[in-house]
């Protein structure tokens, strides 16, 4: 076996969209390669070129696939973030609300910075051995839950490949022509067009996905999903928009969104129960038509088995966000009821059913929380 390179991202160097297809036209050309690869790169740019167009016009868009491109998009919305990072080709770098300190709008911003207090003094009570860095963060973490979704606060370093971009781009374009107006979609449409507006010379006509009949996958459907859980499971479930942006990062399941007929919000366990809560929900509820991170909204899930066990085995943990901790074991419960009558499945999960993963078989923990095994289920940030 041989390995070369014979591509690569360059940094500080802008790939031409001529030259991603050229390069794809070369990739295409390795299908039917009729002597070296040599050969192949040697050849007539026409001839390159007219391979490339024949992809493009058959739908065989897969050799589109081997550009890759950085992007970084400063000052874009959560809720780009969670479209772009819904469609699981990609790697991003992205500003965390859970550990920086947000800017936004002056109505957000006033709250944000009041909650922050809040939190802060509430954790330092329930918790008075959690360090004065570990509360600002955790507060932090649970006062986010009133920025909005379309609050322009994010940065992030975004690579996709070149054929994914271009059906993206596309997407967008569809969403802003054909979604019917509601407060939502009203909202997403300016975004989306500044989004096109703002990207480099990359779209190629013709590299669409009309062929294979796909959108946006983060939006829903279908609203009536059945769950089961087996081999295979599919569940619904209420959770916040944050909690959504946590769980996108595990690519191999899938999850899809849609809202309430009412707004509902999510109340943080360290209020709940308290003087605080009812003054939580009229000052969330009062950004409802921003709408705040901590919105609740309907996500349907769905995944194997084994990758379920994959982020169990990333989100029971004291250091994951809580409300993704508390979701997940949510699940991991009604899986192992659901499968009683099935011992493959049953005896599978089980292990995974004592407490937080520090507790999994042959997981061994290099950064241990302040919470630790025991506690970590039933902490309150």
């Amino acid at each position: 076996m041989e390995i070369k390179v014979i591509g690569s991202t360059k940094p500080g160097y802008f790939l031409s969209k001529d030259e991603a297809v050229n390069f794809s036209g070369k990739s295409a050309g390795i299908c039917y390669l009729p002597d070296t690869l040599e050969t192949l790169f040697s050849e007539p740019e026409e001839k390159t070129i007219r391979r490339a167009n024949g992809n493009i016009a058959s739908g065989h868009h897969s050799v589109f696939g081997h550009i890759n491109y950085n992007l970084s998009l400063e000052g874009i919305p959560k809720i780009l973030a969670m479209i772009l990072n819904n469609e699981k080709i990609y790697n991003t770098s992205e500003k965390s609300a859970r550990y920086t300190v947000m800017k936004t709008s002056d109505e957000e911003q006033k709250l944000y910075e009041k909650w922050i207090e809040i939190y802060k003094n509430e954790i330092s009570k329930k918790y008075p051995n959690i360090d004065e860095k570990r509360v600002k963060k955790l507060a932090q973490e649970n006062a986010r839950y009133l920025i909005s979704v379309f609050t322009p606060a994010t940065v992030m370093e975004y690579t996709v490949n070149f054929g994914q971009l271009n059906y993206i781009i596309n997407w967008a374009k569809d969403y802003i022509e054909n979604e019917p107006d509601n407060s939502f979609s009203k909202k997403l449409k300016p975004v989306l067009k500044e989004f096109i507006d703002a990207m480099p010379d990359l779209e190629v006509e013709g590299l669409d996905s009309k062929f294979k009949s796909r959108s946006f996958s983060l939006f829903a459907k279908r609203n009536n999903r059945k769950e089961e859980f087996g081999e295979n499971y599919c569940t619904n479930y209420l959770v916040s928009f944050a909690e959504l942006a946590q769980a996108q990062r595990h690519r191999t399941i899938s999850y899809e969104m849609s809202f309430l007929d009412k707004p509902e919000f999510f109340v943080p366990p360290i209020i709940r129960g308290t003087e605080f809560e009812e003054e939580w929900i009229k000052d969330i509820s009062s950004l409802s038509d921003n709408f705040p991170q901590g919105m609740l909204i309907k996500v349907n899930e769905r995944g194997t088995i084994e990758n379920f066990v994959l982020k169990c085995m990333e989100r029971m943990c004291g250091a994951a966000q809580l409300e993704i901790m508390e979701q997940t074991y949510d699940t991991l419960v009604k899986y192992i009821d659901s499968v009683k009558g099935e011992p493959d499945l049953y005896n599978y999960l089980l292990p995974y059913s004592k407490g937080a993963r520090c507790t999994y078989p042959g997981f061994k923990c290099t950064a241990p929380c302040v919470f630790g095994g025991a506690k970590a289920m039933d902490r309150l940030v």
